[in-house]
């Protein structure tokens, strides 16, 4: 049986796809737009800032030995080998090393903070969320607040757990930002504890903590539903086609294969509008991507409070699923 010494294996599960195709296969690599590439084998096959996605198939990784075996169909003997004979493969500015030495690097810094979240929790409650959706985002330090302006802090958790975000929304007044540190990658969400193959998509954690409270008020099950939220407005391309999956839902997607349909739960403005039918664009098969907004009301939040002050209840039978 072909042996290959351990040394070899971690060169070759250093060099990304793009430093790869760059070297190797440069009439295979099509500039996008800015830092994402694809193929001209497969279009949908999007290369960025370190890690490819193959949207048509639901595949993805970070290294080039990834694509070999799971793009080319090498085996695996057969990928490190092509890998660790080229020694002209130079490394890309997005060269994974140097992501994952990036990542180590960054540390989310929180602000000092409150023992319990005392006017974080009133503030919500006055924006209509439910309060034992709250006291369920506290007790898991998903909602924090710091002591010094007592801002309403929404963490959130790579999979093992670690605090690797944070979205600040001021209680008093209408700041809002990120803590220093905060990676996008892993953005507020409330996920189940059991496998789930629906996500619903939000742009800000209480539009995301609204849609609970309206599952909850139908009788739903909340703590059944794959809910996320964006760590910022999503802002598309001018050409829709060009443009980029959120990197917090691009890495969602990542660490749970098993989501097959996304609903998107996006603002009533134009930028909303916009955002929606650019993410319907550019997420593609297998993804069942439907878009739907609230009934009416500008956002999710909005539409709730509305509901609270007894207004249309009728259209919120279409809206929560």
């Amino acid at each position: 049986m072909p042996y290959i010494e351990p040394e070899a294996v971690l060169r070759a599960k250093q060099i990304d796809l793009l430093s790869y195709l760059q070297s190797c296969e440069p009439g295979n690599l099509v500039r996008v737009s800015g830092d994402t590439f694809c193929t001209k084998e497969h279009d949908s096959l999007k290369i960025s800032h370190g890690k490819w996605c193959w949207w048509s198939h639901g595949i993805g990784g970070k290294t080039a030995l990834d694509y070999l075996i799971k793009v080319k169909g090498y085996n695996f003997i057969n990928a490190v080998e092509a890998l660790i004979g080229q020694t002209e493969i130079k490394p890309s500015a997005f060269s994974y090393a140097q992501k994952e030495k990036q990542q180590e690097e960054k540390r989310l810094l929180l602000p000092e903070l409150c023992s319990y979240p005392i006017h974080a929790k009133e503030y919500l409650m006055g924006r209509g969320i439910d309060e034992e959706i709250l006291d369920y985002c506290i007790r898991n330090s998903s909602i924090r607040e710091d002591e010094r302006y007592h801002n309403c802090l929404f963490i959130g958790f790579d999979k093992q757990g670690k605090a690797k975000y944070c979205s600040v929304r001021a209680t008093y007044g209408d700041y809002k930002g990120e803590a220093t540190g905060s990676d996008k990658h892993y953005s507020f969400k409330l996920f189940p504890d059991e496998p789930c193959e629906t996500l619903h998509l939000f742009e800000s954690a209480i539009d995301l903590l609204s849609y609970a409270t309206l599952i909850k008020r139908k009788g739903g099950d909340w703590h059944k539903k794959n809910l996320l939220s964006l760590a910022g407005i999503y802002m598309p391309q001018k050409d829709i086609a060009q443009s980029k999956v959120p990197i917090a839902l691009t890495q969602i997607l990542e660490d749970y294969p098993q989501i097959k349909t996304i609903y998107l739960h996006l603002d009533n403005d134009r930028a909303g509008r916009l955002a929606s039918s650019a993410l319907r664009t550019v997420i593609n098969s297998p993804y069942n991507v439907r878009d739907a907004p609230p009934p009416y009301g500008k956002d999710c939040n909005e539409y709730l409070l509305s509901l609270l002050g007894e207004k249309n209840k009728e259209s919120e039978r279409s809206f929560e699923r």
